[in-house]
């Protein structure tokens, strides 16, 4: 067991929040018991999550993905209100971190999934702020790109959209998980072979074509499942605290 603060605390200093501009509050954005014995960690605090915390008797959820977006509607009817509701009826805290999860050297969204892809020497691209949001490799040999749309199957477990640009076999990688498809043309100007994000727009396929970089969609949810997991195990580590995963299923 835990206090809600000591795990708030533990978190923001592990993921230095502060220092991150956001489109959303990290950190608390619900406040819950005091006393924490078990949290149930997800991607997006869902009312499918909520309902699993309710069921599990959890004291907190963590999640990537949490409530209070910039320039959403500020209203709490209809399923924020249901949400909501969940929340302070069961007194369950919800814990949230958007950015500073996808950027943590160890811990975050995009060094989760280059670890579950076994590279290695992983850096950040430079060019793209915040610092981490955009990760690359350099391949010690020579990779088809059928043979990482194989790797991201067997690993993530689903299927993955795919355009070959043409250009044949890859080196040098660059990857930012979950809607970050928009750094394709940052990951070929700084020489990628191949960019692999969660999402694809109808531009992404312009980029990819007119920079000659091949490009893999590799699904919002399933690249973003394993930072707000890790974290989740790092704070067991601290803590006396029982923490759990749940991946509600989606296919986005």
């Amino acid at each position: 067991m835990a206090h809600r603060d000591e795990l708030l605390q533990l978190m923001n200093s592990k993921l230095e929040s502060s220092r991150v501009r956001d489109y959303c509050p990290n950190g608390l954005q619900v406040e819950g018991k005091a006393k924490v014995r078990k949290i149930l960690t997800g991607v997006t605090a869902s009312q499918a999550l909520l309902d699993r915390a309710v069921a599990e008797q959890a004291d907190a959820i963590l999640v990537h993905h949490g409530y209070f977006w910039k320039n959403e509607a500020s209203e709490i009817t209809g399923m924020k209100k249901r949400r909501l509701q969940t929340l302070l009826q069961h007194d369950i805290n919800l814990f949230a971190y958007h950015l500073p999860l996808d950027i943590h050297p160890d811990l975050g969204n995009n060094a989760q999934l280059g670890a579950l892809l076994g590279f290695g020497d992983i850096s950040a691209l430079a060019s793209v702020e915040p610092i981490g949001v955009v990760r690359q490799t350099q391949l010690s040999a020579a990779v088809q790109l059928t043979d990482m749309v194989a790797l991201l199957q067997q690993k993530l477990e689903r299927s993955v959209f795919v355009h070959d640009a043409g250009i044949g076999e890859i080196r040098h990688i660059a990857w930012c998980t979950g809607g970050g498809q928009g750094y394709i043309d940052a990951a070929a100007a700084a020489g990628a072979q191949l960019f692999i994000s969660g999402e694809v727009s109808e531009q992404t396929i312009h980029s990819a074509n007119e920079l000659g970089i091949h490009f893999i969609a590799a699904g919002h949810h399933a690249t973003e499942r394993y930072g707000v997991k890790a974290l989740g195990e790092w704070l067991a580590t601290q803590t006396d605290v029982e923490v759990v995963f749940a991946d509600i299923y989606n296919p986005a």
